[in-house]
């Protein structure tokens, strides 16, 4: 069985009758390892005729998507970079018809997409541009609305178009596939003089011959009175990158297990010296590069685990991860120096402690060192959520500062990549892996993680330092537990605590996801100045919960006593 995506495409494109062509599409298939991280992409477009720019318009949305897409980190979702292009591409339009003058729109065009990934099509669309979709079984369907507003009976004119305004609304859709599934792509001078009779029965009866087919359908339009210009593409899935559990398992263990090292030992290069920590799980040893003499950390998996396929995976994936990132707060994973003989990963050595043993070092540490470290923690972070990762295992013995003060982020085991969850395999990825005693409940509860776990982790982390080792909710979460746990204000364990911090303590490890904190430097800035919104206003002082109110109650109270004092 085939372990890539494969297609047959055909596309064609006339003028017609018109002066010159203002259509334009495109067809990208990568190499591997892009082909199987980024998939396939085709992109149709129409540059609006009533525009003098539409043909620019039309190529540059083709040109610009096909080079950009590509270009966007393996990690992003396709529909998070199909929709950051696309929104990039429809603000340089606009801007250019900006600068042509106030009321002049030059640069128009529609655009239709289709980026196939995995076992899944993912669509995007703009305008009166079309895409349809045929199943194996030959049921030909539009997957597309016009966008269109009809001035009578027979005039419509485009509402939605790229380079229209400053922001675009972008259509998106998302199917699964199956082999011998076929996506049609056609400008309005195709669709708009075939019916769907004859759109089902050509593609039926070339659907083995997708260029063919796309000649075909153009062709026929023209002759059917098409005064416009005509453009389809055709492109038909002949195998899927499915994979069984036998086939899966034998790509990943390409390389063997390393035996276990011992000082003095030689490893592709690099001579070991001591072992630095061993855990069920693996090995971390630290070692030294042969011709630069630099000291290195070398990360070896646990024999336990030599023929579980989802831990190897998880163990490959560690690496693409550190490889991916680059960030002064999260540890770097280092290109292997020769090609390598066995299964492990190499990282810059850390010369330091984790900030667990940091906390039982400092069991009174001050406000403004939690926040010197948490804020180098939520630095790290950031390098993952912009890139649409999630660690998932934030935790005092995953953070490490090293001689200068510099805190990292290290293990990269339970990291959640929204773009690799979009491809299909055999076995669950982005699963959450170790101690759950900082993990935010949605895990427990299996609801979707998002940002705001790793942010619900981050103020667990800070509660403890803050307190002296205590937790928010008295233990670690539980599924069992959630409905029968609340919140204990900080100040419980600290009375010396500043309520608004306590507030934003509060805030960060809400067991709702949607009540906690969205970004992380919404956080960090309210651990550092006071938010008044945070402050409980049950238990404070009416005068400065409202000032005005205050001094009336005063006022009024005054006067009552004077009223005693005189009456009697």
């Amino acid at each position: 069985m085939t372990t890539s995506l494969t297609i047959n495409a055909g596309q064609y494109s006339e003028k017609g009758n018109k002066p010159q062509n203002e259509d334009s599409c495109g067809i990208m298939v990568p190499e591997e390892p892009t082909l199987t991280t980024k998939g396939v992409a085709m992109i149709i477009a129409d540059g609006v005729s009533s525009a003098e720019g539409g043909r620019e318009a039309a190529e540059s949305c083709v040109r610009g998507f096909l080079n950009d897409y590509f270009s966007t980190p393996e990690s992003w979702t396709v529909k998070s970079s199909g929709q950051r292009i696309l929104g990039a591409l429809n603000h340089w339009l606009y801007s250019q018809n900006q600068r042509a003058g106030a009321t002049a729109q030059n640069l128009l065009t529609t655009m239709s997409t289709v980026v196939i990934k995995s076992t899944t099509a993912h669509l995007f669309h703009v305008g009166d541009s079309r895409i349809y979709h045929m199943s194996k079984q030959g049921d030909l369907e539009c997957m597309t609305r016009d966008h269109q507003t009809w001035a009578s009976n027979e005039k419509a004119f485009l509402n939605r178009a790229m380079g229209a305004d400053t922001l675009v609304e972008i259509d998106y859709r998302n199917i699964p596939l199956e082999a011998g599934d076929l996506f049609l792509l056609t400008t309005d001078g195709v669709h708009e003089h075939l019916s769907h009779k004859e759109l089902t029965a050509i593609l039926r009866e070339m659907r083995e011959q997708p260029e063919r087919a796309a000649k075909q359908l153009v062709r026929r339009a023209l002759e059917n009175g098409s005064d416009d210009n005509a453009t389809c593409q055709v492109i038909v899935i002949e195998h899927l990158p499915l994979q069984n559990e036998e086939e899966f398992f034998q790509h990943l263990t390409d390389l063997p297990f390393p035996p276990h090292l011992e000082p003095g030992m030689v490893l592709d290069g690099y001579k070991i010296l001591r072992e630095l920590h061993a855990s069920n799980r693996s090995q971390l040893y630290l070692a030294v590069d042969g011709d630069s003499d630099k000291m290195v950390a070398i990360k070896t998996p646990s024999v336990n685990f030599e023929d579980d396929a989802e831990y190897i995976d998880g163990f490959l994936h560690e690496e693409w991860v550190g490889r991916r990132i680059n960030n002064n707060h999260v540890l770097k994973v280092l290109e292997p120096r020769q090609q390598r003989r066995f299964l492990y990963h190499i990282t810059e050595y850390i010369e330091g402690q984790t900030l667990r043993t940091w906390i039982d070092d400092h069991p009174e540490c001050t406000l403004s060192e939690v926040r010197n470290i948490i804020e180098q923690v939520a630095q790290g972070l950031r390098g993952f959520h912009r890139l649409e990762m999630l660690h998932q295992d934030l935790k005092p013995e995953n953070l490490m500062i090293d001689e200068h003060d510099t805190v990292k982020i290290v293990d990269f085991g339970s990291t959640r990549i929204a773009g690799i969850q979009e491809i299909s395999a055999p076995i669950e990825r982005g699963k959450l892996l170790g101690t759950f005693d900082y993990a935010a409940p949605e895990y427990f509860l299996e609801q979707p993680a998002s940002n705001r776990s790793d942010i619900f982790s981050l103020g667990v982390i800070t509660y403890e330092m803050l307190t002296g080792g205590h937790l928010p909710y008295g233990k670690p979460l539980s599924k069992n537990i959630l409905k029968h746990v609340a919140y204990i204000p900080a100040k419980t364990h600290n009375p010396s605590l500043p309520e608004w911090v306590d507030g934003a303590l509060k805030k960060a490890t809400h067991l709702k996801p949607e009540r906690r904190y969205q970004l992380l430097s919404e956080f960090i800035h309210d651990l550092q100045k006071p938010n008044h919104e945070l402050v409980n206003k049950e238990f404070q002082p009416l005068m400065e919960r409202n000032p005005v109110a205050f001094w009336k109650v005063l006022a009024i109270t005054s006067i009552v006593i004077n009223l005693i004092l005189l009456l009697r």
